[in-house]
């Protein structure tokens, strides 16, 4: 017994019942930074609701039981449901009680933002959501976004806002009308042609009050959602449309799922196969002009992916730091081992950067209703942002795995669910090529370019802000072959003025000191930081 005792008594203690807020110094900042300094009790609140020993067991439930497809009942009919563990429907209910559906959006009957900072401040919760469970978010993050697709039909809208804007979550497969509250998913691609949806070949035809669907989406995320979004080609173009699960007289409409698919993460979410045989809808804006009305709630997805990535970054380095500073190898902590050391602090900047980058973002989702150049600052860096963040996310997640050895490969660590989660954001809502094209459309504009400057400007005296900044100009000139060096170098600019917007002022100087300034390794780890630096990075990151 003393001998398990002693074997014990060399492992790291569960990183739970922590305060996800109160222990992230960087979340802290770049909150105050990007004017959400209001509502910092409310956000400590919330971080420790979400760190608790009980949250992070509903997440580990939500993954462990996946959802099931029940596509006919016991007597062959179509049933076209989708069950999940009850942890799920915690997790919705929790998030959906906490804004993260629709907080940024007005209880008004027609779409409105909410007042600033409400960008911000969801964005704090949502990434402190996403280190705990993140295939939930998934439903969460299409509600709020398809609000701003439904403005371009606001007798539509106002008659589905309220049902949107509550804070009460509703599991019950019932028509809309009948339920506290609503949740919206998606379906665009289909197997043909992917993100090349002009080539959809689903098609819609008038008939009543809305429209007959006909056709297949090789992907509809969230089946049991109460609407969809999807595109279909009508007489005059593609078009969108919003589906509903249940037809106006009350009946199930015809979506019938094929199947659900087998996903390598994201195992608490359901995504699936879905064939529509005469299925109702009604249009949402112009027909023809399906992708400039859905395109309005695509850069609110790509935020919530930046942002969601952020997040899993944050976890997977507080996991590798809790565990390093409880280790003892060679008789010394992990955490006392400079190799180790610097693998963490140079985790810690990768963390921070991203924490900053969404949150000023964020920030500028806030105030671009009235202000141009904010606007053309989210339209420019939202696809940057996410093209960067996303792809940082994965290689992190790994070396965090490898900072607790054996212990951090099996199940029973909650870094195989990091690892398994986090490439789906860079491919969700387009991959890094169509982020860099996206990025190439908005620099042809002049005011884009303007932001550029802008950020140059910010950034001004940090270590290889002017060299980066006429990297990015001779990149961009050299057109898509050159296309994601730009990005990269856009994406670590912006970086580098969010961090001394809202980070302590020598984050920012070794942020870009080891990313901009000069020769550095490709590996975490390989920064040339002091041993100062580096103890002051990690203990910023996570208090000891």
């Amino acid at each position: 017994m003393n001998g398990e005792a002693d074997d014990l008594a060399n492992q790291s203690p569960p990183y739970e019942d922590v305060d996800l807020f109160g222990s992230d110094r960087p979340l802290q900042d770049a909150v105050a930074g990007n004017a959400g300094g209001v509502d910092t009790e409310a956000l400590a609140a919330f971080g420790r609701r979400w760190g608790s020993a009980g949250m992070f067991e509903l997440g580990r439930q939500a993954n462990a039981h996946p959802p099931r497809l029940e596509a006919l009942d016991a007597k062959g009919l179509r049933r076209d449901t989708v069950e999940f563990h009850p942890a799920y429907h915690d997790l919705m209910a929790e998030s959906v009680a906490e804004g993260l559906a629709a907080s940024t959006w007005t209880a008004d009957a027609v779409p409105a933002p909410a007042p600033a900072p409400a960008q911000v401040l969801r964005a704090a919760r949502f990434c402190m959501a996403a280190q705990v469970e993140t295939g939930h978010l998934c439903p969460l993050t299409m509600t709020r976004a398809s609000v701003a697709a439904l403005a371009a039909e606001p007798a539509l809208a106002a008659t589905i806002m309220p049902k949107i804007v509550t804070r009460s979550y509703d599991r019950r497969f019932l028509p809309w009308w009948e339920k506290t509250g609503v949740t919206l998913g998606m379906g665009m691609t289909e197997r043909q042609g992917g993100t090349d949806v002009r080539t959809n070949t689903t098609t819609a035809v008038p008939a009543g009050e809305g429209y007959r669907i006909n056709g297949h989406k090789w992907f509809m995320s969230a089946p049991m959602c109460d609407f969809f979004l999807v595109l279909a080609q009508a007489k005059g173009g593609l078009t969108c449309f919003l589906m509903p699960r249940f037809r106006p007289d009350g009946s199930v409409n015809a979506l019938h799922f094929q199947r659900l698919k087998d996903k390598l993460g994201n195992r608490s979410n359901a995504s699936s196969e879905v064939a529509f045989a005469d299925a109702f809808a009604w249009r949402v804006g112009a027909e023809g002009r399906g992708i400039r009305t859905i395109i309005q709630m695509v850069q609110l997805t790509r935020l919530d992916c930046a942002i969601a990535s952020a997040g899993l970054m944050r976890m997977a380095l507080a996991q590798a730091l809790h565990h390093a500073r409880h280790r003892i190898v060679f008789q010394r902590r992990l955490v006392d081992q400079p190799m180790m050391a610097s693998v963490l602090a140079d985790m810690a900047i990768e963390a921070e950067a991203a924490i900053a980058l969404v949150m000023r973002l964020a920030r500028s989702f806030d105030l671009a209703a009235g202000d141009p150049r904010e606007a053309m600052r989210a339209r420019l860096l939202t696809p940057a942002v996410k093209f960067f963040v996303c792809k940082r996310a994965p290689a992190l997640v790994y070396e965090a795995m490898e900072c607790l050895g054996g212990n951090g490969y099996v199940e029973d660590s909650l870094l195989p669910r990091l690892y398994r989660e986090a490439p789906v954001n860079a491919i969700w809502e387009g991959s890094g090529n169509v982020m860099a094209l996206d990025v190439l459309r908005a620099l042809a504009q002049d005011s884009a370019k303007a932001v550029l400057d802008a950020l140059a400007e910010d950034a001004a005296g940090l270590p290889g802000v002017r060299e980066a900044h006429a990297l990015i100009g001779s990149a961009l000139a050299a057109g898509e072959a050159q296309a994601r060096l730009a990005v990269e170098r856009l994406a670590l600019l912006a970086a580098a003025a969010a961090l001394r917007q809202s980070a302590a002022a020598p984050v920012a100087e070794l942020f870009a000191r080891t990313r901009l300034g000069g020769p550095r390794g490709v590996m975490l780890g390989t920064s040339d930081l002091a041993p100062a630096e580096t103890r002051a990075l990690l203990e910023r990151a996570l208090p000891s």
